[in-house]
C-alpha cells in the first residue's frame, strides 16, 4: 500500500511537520496572549514613520489606537491602506503585522493604518468591527491633515483580520459615509457555520484548526456559532446580498480549514456583480506567508496581493472603477 502523498506545498512542508496541532481554549489564550506581548519589536527601518495615534472610538467606547506607518520619502497626499490584524478574533495587536505595513507602506508609497481593535471574548460583537469602522471613519474623516487621498482608501486584513474587512465593508456599504475603493480578504475568518460541518478532515489544517474555529466563532459571536440567525454584519458570509460592495482580493491555501468558506464567497460576489481576483494556492495552510515568511510561495503570495493593492490604490489613466452605487 502506497503512503499518502503529502499535502503541502514543497515550500511548507517542513514547517508544516513542526507546527503543533493546538487547540484554542480559554487557558490557553491567556498564555497564548502573554507571550505575544513578550514577542521583541521588528525594527523599523529608517525610511518609514512609524507613529501610535488614538482615535475617536464609537459612542461611549474607548478611544481606539491605530498604528501608523509612512514612507519618509513620499511627498503630497497618498492612497492609504487600513489594516485590520488575524487571531480568531480573540488574540493579536497591529506590531504582529509591523514587517508587513512597512512593506506596504514602502512599495506602495502610501500610508498604511493598522487598527488595535478590542478582542472577544471580553468583547465580543459588534464591539471589534465598530473598533475598525471607527478608524475607517478617523482615516477619511482627517484625510486632509493625514496627507491621504480620500477617494482612495483600500481596507484589508488577513484571517479574522480578512473577516471584519468583509464585515467593514459590508458595514461601510450601509451607513453610506465612507466608500472604501478595495477590499483586500487575505485567507479570511468569514462564516461561523463552518464550525457545523463534519465533513471536513482536518489532518492537513495547521495553525488554526475546527476546535480553535469553534471557540473563536463562540468568542466573537456570544453565542454558539452555527445556529440559524445572527445580527446583521456579524458574519460575513451570512450576508444575502452582496451587490454594491467594492472589488475585492481574496487569497486562500487548499489546506485551510477556511478554503471552502472563502471560495464561495468569492463565487457570491462575482455572482453579485462584484469583481472579485480569488488566488488558491496549492498545498498552503493557514498564515502560510507569516509562518514561513522566506519560502518562495509566501513571498510570491504576498507580491500577488500587494500587486493588487497597486492596481486598485493607482489604477491606470483612463481605467473604469467597478465602485457601484447601491
Amino acid at each position: 500500500m502506497k503512503p499518502a502523498a503529502n499535502p503541502f506545498h514543497p515550500d511548507l512542508q517542513r514547517a508544516a511537520r513542526l507546527i503543533p496541532n493546538v487547540t484554542a481554549t480559554r487557558p490557553l489564550l491567556a498564555v497564548m496572549r502573554f507571550l505575544m506581548r513578550l514577542q521583541p519589536k521588528p525594527r523599523v527601518p529608517e525610511d518609514v514613520a512609524v507613529e501610535d495615534v488614538r482615535v475617536p472610538g464609537p459612542a461611549g467606547a474607548p478611544l481606539v489606537r491605530v498604528r501608523t506607518y509612512r514612507p519618509r520619502t513620499v511627498q503630497g497626499a497618498t492612497p492609504a491602506l487600513l489594516w485590520i490584524h488575524g487571531g480568531g478574533y480573540i488574540m493579536g495587536r497591529p506590531e504582529q503585522d509591523d514587517l508587513l505595513c512597512v512593506d506596504f507602506a514602502r512599495e506602495l508609497g502610501i500610508l498604511v493604518a493598522s487598527v488595535d481593535y478590542r478582542l472577544a471574548p471580553e468583547h465580543p460583537f459588534p464591539a471589534p468591527l465598530e473598533d475598525c469602522y471607527a478608524a475607517l471613519r478617523w482615516l477619511s474623516s482627517q484625510a486632509g491633515a493625514l496627507g491621504v487621498l480620500p477617494e482612495r482608501i483600500a481596507i484589508g486584513g488577513a484571517s479574522a483580520g480578512g473577516g471584519l474587512t468583509a464585515a467593514l465593508a459590508q458595514l461601510a456599504h450601509d451607513r453610506e459615509e465612507v466608500r472604501p475603493v478595495f477590499q483586500l480578504l487575505v485567507y479570511p475568518m468569514l462564516d461561523d457555520r463552518t464550525t457545523t460541518r463534519t465533513d471536513i478532515d482536518g489532518t492537513s489544517h495547521r495553525a488554526w484548526n475546527q476546535g480553535s474555529n469553534v471557540f473563536g466563532w463562540r468568542a466573537y459571536l456570544g453565542r454558539e456559532p452555527g445556529g440559524a440567525e445572527v445580527p446583521a454584519h456579524a458574519v460575513p458570509a451570512r450576508r444575502e446580498d452582496l451587490s454594491g460592495l467594492p472589488p475585492a482580493w481574496l487569497g486562500v491555501g487548499t489546506c485551510d480549514l477556511f478554503h471552502d468558506e472563502d471560495i464561495a464567497y468569492a463565487r457570491r460576489l462575482e455572482a453579485a456583480g462584484v469583481p472579485c481576483d480569488a488566488v488558491v494556492v496549492p498545498g498552503a495552510f493557514h498564515g502560510f506567508d507569516v509562518i514561513t515568511r522566506g519560502a518562495g510561495v509566501a513571498r510570491d503570495f504576498r507580491g500577488l496581493y500587494t500587486a493588487a493593492l497597486r492596481r486598485a490604490l493607482f489604477p491606470a489613466p483612463g481605467v473604469v472603477e467597478h465602485v457601484k452605487a447601491g
